[in-house]
């Protein structure tokens, strides 16, 4: 799709009107707010999360709260800021269960995931990214299928839609619930995933597809000085977990 900057700003408002009004699922009667996707609607790099969780809901944001933050400090390990890229979630309603008395954030359903694809097949459509990062499991089976196993096939990129190119990893929520020995090893692995998603921005930006058209906001892909992120034994310091 090629369209002028206001015109892609008023496509995704039009998917997140439409995504307001639906009620096809239990989960849209339930919810606080519509989250759709926020960001840079030229960004080469989209980032798809599973879904809004409470934070989420009630700011009608993605990765907001203590994952938001930590997303936000992986993507300035590979010299981006939030505003750079364009992020969104395979569900725009907070999927729930209640446990012991609460409402608790659960994976979302496969008909749920079915219900909504459209909208964020739509917000792809606008955007046209050439990298998907999808984050945890249920984002990256969204689009490479039920039986895809994270722990075994992250860190591999993937043809995706509309000839993307896509490569998954641990959603920071993950992260953020691993301790000691765990916590040091997931990092290291997402420290790598994060690498190689770098290095294919860098290689996409020597050869572009074409110019935005005039106007557009450009993302600042440029890789990091040296220096400019400090390393530690087990990846960079910006992936250290001490958010308070």
């Amino acid at each position: 799709m090629s369209a002028a900057p206001t015109e892609r700003h008023a496509a995704l408002a039009a998917i997140r009107a439409r995504a307001d009004a639906c009620r096809r699922c239990a989960i849209g009667h339930t919810r606080t707010n519509i989250v759709c996707g926020v960001g840079n609607p030229f960004s080469p790099l989209v980032i798809v999360g599973e879904g809004p969780g409470e934070n989420e809901d009630r700011q009608g944001e993605p990765f907001v709260g203590r994952a938001g933050e930590l997303l936000t400090r992986m993507l300035a390990a590979i010299g981006l800021r939030r505003e750079d890229v364009f992020i969104t979630n395979t569900i725009k309603c907070r999927a729930t269960v209640e446990e012991n008395g609460r409402i608790a954030n659960r994976a979302p359903s496969p008909e749920e995931m079915s219900n909504c694809r459209e909208y964020l097949d739509a917000e792809l459509d606008v955007v046209a990214p050439r990298i998907i990062l999808a984050l945890g499991a249920p984002a990256a089976k969204s689009f490479l299928g039920r039986d895809f196993s994270i722990t075994r096939q992250r860190g591999i990129w993937y043809p995706g839609p509309q000839g993307t190119q896509i490569m998954v990893t641990f959603h920071p929520a993950y992260i953020l619930r691993q301790t000691g020995g765990n916590m040091a090893a997931v990092k290291r692995l997402v420290w790598a995933d994060l690498q190689a998603v770098r290095a294919k921005l860098d290689a996409l930006a020597d050869q572009p597809a074409g110019s935005p058209p005039a106007g557009a906001t450009q993302p600042a892909i440029a890789a990091p000085s040296p220096g400019e992120v400090t390393q530690a034994p087990d990846g960079p310091v910006a992936l250290r977990l001490d958010l308070s």
